[in-house]
């Protein structure tokens, strides 16, 4: 190594780090312990509600209409016009130039709990929880088809290639997890909607440092390519390759200075690591038949239920964000049945995890977030319904969240947010303040900008604050 009066002061703390990855590959191996990966704060700038978030993606565009909010004047007008003062030059999907006509919501609403929350009579399980929800029924966004909506409440813009709200959290925050990335995505499919593809770019680090993206886990087969050791290489050979292609990685950067390749250096560390704990999280044999009865799920099913329970066991590794999409929630055509299907499978799986990490006491410090990436009309698709971002819900619990309230209303055929509206960039706001994250203040310069999840907008939505 070269005299430190010598060495550039990126190169000496990257040549340092080769110590620090090899003390945490040697846990592996039986050393010494691995240490969590911190973010640029250091520290949250005031005390955190939330050490980490679990947010639950309906992909596809859940209707409002059938889930959690309900409009019984909509009821009344099935099948007669819609108000024209309501739509006219309004952005409308698939629409557009067609005769609106009204269309009824598909199936009743009861309350639930003591609190009296209002929403759909097919979510009874869910119901159970509804002390521990705060439901937003006035949120609206900017984009009104799926790709760009994706965009807008994973980055808070609609242009491709800005970093993802869990990127930012772990640049921000870093990570508890020593093991594991601070941030993993899980996906499953349903049935009774189309299937609308959903892209990494929704998880992308974007121009922040690459090792601040999601990982992908998968629910069946293998949860990551390439997990298993090829025959005949053990942890000891790995060892010594990731080794030598760090101290590689170490030179070069020494010359060119990139910021990247420290970067390369902890992701192979990273990949190491992996290899042990990601079989261990998806083992469920020390889980209880209980548990898995809660759940409703089998180990390895790929099911959404499933991946609630690896969303459970990624809090308790201290994963600092967690994001579950669910796919088919595009219902153009026969609504009713197909919301009974999603309804299905979503009812008992959010109620359990609801119920089992407040029975573990992580509900007080997790942050769960319900949602999709826009709403459905009020008006009529043949027997479904188009696209809609003017107003739609959404409900969050645990975390600094008081539970057990609405916030928020739509107009009286749930088409304009018209009470206590929610920008997406103010969920984003008030998810970073429960973090411990003033929302202005997490920025990153990029060609000339400071640039941050909440764009030049966002607000905290104080009244749904405990």
């Amino acid at each position: 190594m070269q005299p430190f009066s010598t060495l550039h002061r990126r190169a000496f703390l990257n040549q340092a780090s080769y110590g620090f990855g090899a003390a945490a590959l040697a846990h592996l191996l039986g050393n010494d312990a691995a240490a969590s990966v911190p973010g640029v704060l250091g520290s949250p700038l005031f005390a955190p509600k939330a050490k980490r978030v679990i947010f639950l993606s309906m992909a596809g565009g859940p209707s409002h209409l059938e889930t959690f909010d309900y409009k019984p004047v909509l009821g009344q007008m099935d099948g007669k016009p819609m108000p024209e003062s309501m739509t006219k030059g309004q952005q409308i999907a698939q629409l557009q130039g067609q005769a609106l006509k009204c269309f009824a919501p598909q199936h009743s609403f009861q309350k639930y709990g003591k609190s009296g929350q209002e929403f759909s009579s097919l979510l009874p399980q869910l119901g159970k929880m509804a002390d521990e929800m705060c439901i937003i029924r006035s949120v609206y966004s900017e984009a009104i088809n799926h790709d760009p909506a994706h965009m807008f409440m994973n980055t808070g813009s609609q242009i491709a290639g800005r970093p993802s709200m869990g990127a930012w959290a772990t640049y921000g925050l870093g990570s508890e997890a020593q093991d594991l990335p601070g941030f993993v995505v899980l996906t499953s499919l349903g049935r009774g909607g189309q299937n609308q593809p959903i892209a990494a770019r929704q998880w992308s680090s974007g121009f922040l440092p690459s090792r601040n993206q999601g990982v992908h886990l998968r629910g069946k087969g293998d949860p990551v390519m390439y997990l298993n050791a090829p025959p005949g290489i053990n942890a000891s050979r790995q060892l010594d390759a990731v080794k030598a292609i760090n101290q590689l990685n170490g030179v070069h950067d020494a010359v060119v200075h990139d910021p990247e390749i420290a970067t390369r250096i902890a992701q192979y560390e990273m990949a190491f690591k992996m290899q042990s704990s990601v079989p261990e999280l998806m083992d469920l044999s020390k889980e209880s038949a209980s548990v898995l009865e809660l759940y409703g799920c089998k180990p390895g099913d790929g099911s959404f239920a499933y991946n609630c329970l690896l969303a459970r066991r990624l809090a308790e590794r201290g994963v600092r964000f967690i994001q579950l999409y669910h796919k088919d929630w595009d219902h153009h055509g026969d609504i009713k049945q197909g919301i009974v299907f999603k309804a299905e499978e979503i009812d008992r799986a959010c109620m359990a995890l609801l119920s089992d990490l407040k029975q573990r006491g992580l509900l007080d410090d997790t942050l769960v977030i319900w949602g999709g990436e826009f709403g459905r009309t009020p008006m009529s698709q043949g027997n479904g319904r188009d696209h809609h971002n003017k107003g739609f819900s959404i409900w969050m619990a645990g975390a600094g969240i008081k539970p057990g309230i609405s916030y928020g209303a739509t107009d009286e055929l749930g088409y304009h947010a018209v009470q206590d509206p929610v920008d997406v960039h103010d969920l984003h706001a008030t998810m970073q303040h429960l973090m411990g994250i003033e929302h202005t203040r997490l920025t990153y310069r990029f060609q000339g900008r400071d640039y941050r999840l909440t764009d030049i907008k966002g607000k905290v939505i104080a009244p749904i604050l405990a």
